[in-house]
């Protein structure tokens, strides 16, 4: 280890769960195939550098969730599985900070940029995104490293995947976060110091 003052800066991963394979192997379609090889750039680029950081779990509560903890879908795709001292939180909503002790332990630590990946790109990653953004901090949501699915909306319209996509990207951009790829959030640590 050096001697370099700890980084102020964090990655957040949220939810890369196995429920996401199962929902695509069932023909729910999705953008993004690359984001979880991103998402891997993105660890091991956190780690060489000695920055920290965060895994975020989803519990469900409903009885037929694919997020039940007993559920095959739950546990972390094996790209994105946490290594020794690196914090996994549980949450049970949307956002990562509700119910959990995740903006405590940012602020203990001095944090006060986060890079944002994992699934699904329009809700808890947006979620989280909103939220801190909302709370302060730097928010930098990777693009790249992030997913969603097709939806079908009230009125019975198609959406496809890439433009619920573009679309919360467009929405977060500039008032809660920055939209980064993985390629600029790695630069931005190497140009920040760690």
């Amino acid at each position: 280890m050096s001697d370099n003052p700890p980084s102020r800066t964090a990655l957040i991963v949220v939810d890369v769960q196995r429920a996401f394979d199962e929902w695509e192997a069932a023909g729910k379609r999705r953008n993004n195939p690359q984001a979880v090889a991103r998402i891997a750039d993105l660890l091991g680029a956190f780690r060489d550098r000695g920055a920290p950081i965060f895994h975020i779990r989803h519990q469900g509560t409903r009885p037929n969730s694919s997020f039940l903890p007993e559920a095959s879908g739950y546990p972390v795709k094996d790209e994105a599985r946490e290594i020794a001292g690196e914090p996994v939180i549980v949450k049970r909503v949307n956002s990562a900070f509700i119910g959990t002790d995740l903006e405590a332990r940012l602020r203990a630590a001095g944090i006060t940029t986060l890079v944002i990946c994992g699934a699904t790109t329009n809700h808890c990653v947006e979620t989280t995104t909103r939220m801190a953004g909302n709370l302060g901090f730097d928010a930098r949501l990777v693009r790249d490293a992030t997913w969603t699915f097709d939806r079908v909306g009230p009125d019975g319209d198609a959406h496809s995947a890439e433009e619920i996509h573009a679309m919360t990207l467009a929405n977060l951009n500039g008032e809660f976060a920055r939209i980064v790829s993985a390629a600029q959030a790695i630069a931005g640590l190497d140009d920040s110091g760690g």
